[in-house]
């Protein structure tokens, strides 16, 4: 009974699936991670030149929605977020911006700078004096969770100024790094 001859038992079989089982598999995984990658990290394309010098027209940009689910946006910090127009927010339209004023400041234009409380702000990363034009003397008092927004060409920007404060439900999330043009590609440091 107990011989050495193995070759009359059956071999046991491998349940193995079928291939279209495992492609079907596969692309559902790639599928999934696809999603949840985007939903965490999603692209973001600059269009236009309000962000100069900072980013310019077609930089390809990576944004993170989980940098505010520990802690709120900073001054200086750049945000993508949800227009607060309603042509445009039907349309899915997001904006890129730098956060200047944090919930529950004043932020006041005068002699065509920005002044936080009554200071005057520093802020190297503006493109060109502000036109007296574009930057009318006036103040706006923020709410609780309210950010005023600005881009970087101030002479060149639909931002805070015109539509008002961006509430943090409309944030998207945070610039972090620049994918392209290669010759830019690094971390986004606010």
């Amino acid at each position: 009974m107990f011989g050495s001859h193995t070759g009359d038992l059956p071999r046991p079989r491998l349940k193995t699936p079928g291939l279209l089982l495992e492609v079907l598999s596969t692309v559902v995984f790639v599928v999934a991670v696809t999603v949840l990658f985007d939903l965490a990290i999603p692209r973001s394309l600059v269009d236009g030149h309000s962000m100069e010098p900072t980013f310019f027209g077609d930089d390809r940009l990576v944004v993170s929605r989980v940098h505010y689910l520990l802690g709120q946006p900073q001054r200086g910090d750049i945000l993508v977020f949800n227009s607060l127009r309603e042509s445009e927010l039907a349309r899915g339209v997001m904006l890129i911006k730098r956060v200047v004023g944090l919930p529950g400041e004043t932020v006041e234009f005068r002699d065509q700078r920005v002044h936080i409380n009554g200071v005057a702000l520093d802020e190297p990363y503006i493109k060109d004096e502000v036109c007296r034009r574009r930057c009318q003397d006036r103040a706006w008092q923020l709410g609780e969770s309210e950010y005023f927004m600005m881009g970087d060409n101030r002479n060149n920007s639909n931002d805070s100024r015109s539509f008002g404060p961006v509430p943090l439900p409309k944030i998207v999330g945070r610039v972090i790094f620049r994918y392209f043009p290669v010759a830019l590609i690094g971390a986004i440091l606010s």
